[in-house]
């Protein structure tokens, strides 16, 4: 079950990318978004951690949407070398834009399915939550191994 599962996760990642492409914005790009939208400001060093990414990648990439007004950066008033990086109300309505697009996209797929099959997926959501949400609480490298 666990290779199968392994991969069936491989072809959602795809699945998820081609969702998720939004202009010029990578899926890196909309994913960091969706998770300043959803938690809030953060600083950078945690955002690479969360992202599984270098910090001068996650700074490069911050530089970018900073530029395009899509997210700004502050100093952490309780570290003055602390770097807070926040979504814009821009970035807020974009990460909303394609959210709703993609739940669009996946009601039309889940409507080729026959009534069973779609129950079956509604059912496993609860699980699939807990799963993730047990994942991103723990040091993400620690699932990597």
């Amino acid at each position: 079950m666990h290779n199968e599962l392994a991969v069936l996760l491989e072809q959602l990642t795809r699945l998820v990318r081609q969702l998720a492409t939004a202009g010029d914005l990578s899926m890196s790009a909309l994913m960091l978004l969706s998770r300043l939208e959803r938690e809030g400001p953060q600083r950078l060093t945690e955002l690479a951690h969360g992202e599984g990414v270098s910090q001068p990648g996650m700074t490069q990439l911050v530089r970018r949407l900073e530029r395009d007004g899509w997210v700004r950066r502050s100093t952490s008033s309780t570290d003055r070398r602390g770097v807070l990086v926040e979504v814009t109300d821009a970035g807020r309505d974009l990460v909303g834009l394609r959210r709703s697009q993609r739940a669009a996209a996946l009601d039309r797929m889940l409507g080729t399915l026959p009534p069973e099959d779609q129950a079956a997926i509604d059912l496993a959501l609860p699980a699939l939550t807990r799963l993730i949400a047990a994942r991103t609480t723990a040091n993400p490298q620690e699932y990597a191994r």
